[in-house]
């Protein structure tokens, strides 16, 4: 049984969030950052596109599906 601590101790804190951004910057550097977060903006937009693509189509499918046979 895992109780709620496993998923505090697996969270990062605010000096961890700081070495990570800290790391991020130098390891990609400040001109790829834009260009980073350009592209997982995309990726966002297009998995919500898709997620509503989906929801349109089931919606649809059971509004034909409650249409009384003609």
């Amino acid at each position: 049984m895992l109780s709620n601590n496993t998923f505090l101790i697996a969270m990062p804190g605010g000096s961890e969030w700081i070495f990570i951004i800290l790391a991020v910057l130098i390891l990609f550097g400040g001109r790829k950052i834009p260009e980073f977060m350009r592209g997982i903006g995309k990726g966002i937009r297009e998995f919500n596109d898709a997620k509503s693509n989906v929801k349109k189509e089931i919606e649809e499918g059971i509004q034909e599906k409650d249409k009384p046979a003609q």
